[in-house]
């Protein structure tokens, strides 16, 4: 028999996960790349506490989670006719998934901050280009 307790966890799990199919489908693709840099780095926050108080299969997951965004949604996402940097930003990704899995392997802590290190320019780059004029769609000044 099932506790009631589990019957709500269920609903809730299903309503979170309604929601956030929602934002995808109403999504901006600006705002589709900063969602899937928020799920690397919750992956890696969950892995880093699942390191933490020891909970393998946890920690497994959250790194395959973090790699796959990654090397599925990140790199896969480039644009690689835009020239050096999306060539950056392809190695970049490519080595982080790199260290995750070692990270993975060898229940490494310092080697997911390392991959935070990383990421977190990039990451507010993102957040700040998302915040200019152009990319809200906002009018911009226009010199006289």
């Amino acid at each position: 028999m099932s506790s009631p307790f589990s019957a709500r966890n269920q609903r809730a799990t299903l309503y979170a996960k309604v929601g956030l199919e929602t934002d995808v489908q109403a999504a901006s693709p600006h705002r589709l790349v900063a969602m899937l840099f928020d799920g690397v780095f919750d992956a890696m926050a969950q892995a880093t506490q699942a390191i933490q108080m020891g909970n393998v299969e946890l920690k497994g997951r959250a790194l395959s989670r973090a790699v796959r965004i990654l090397d599925e949604g990140l790199r896969a996402g480039l644009d690689m006719s835009a020239g050096q940097l999306a060539t950056d930003l392809r190695d970049l990704y490519g080595y982080v998934c790199t260290r995750l899995t070692q990270a993975n392997l060898r229940s490494d802590i310092s080697a997911i901050e390392e991959c935070q290190r990383l990421l977190s320019p990039v990451r507010e780059a993102w957040t700040a280009i998302g915040q200019s004029p152009a990319a809200t769609g906002a009018p911009t000044a226009r010199a006289a």
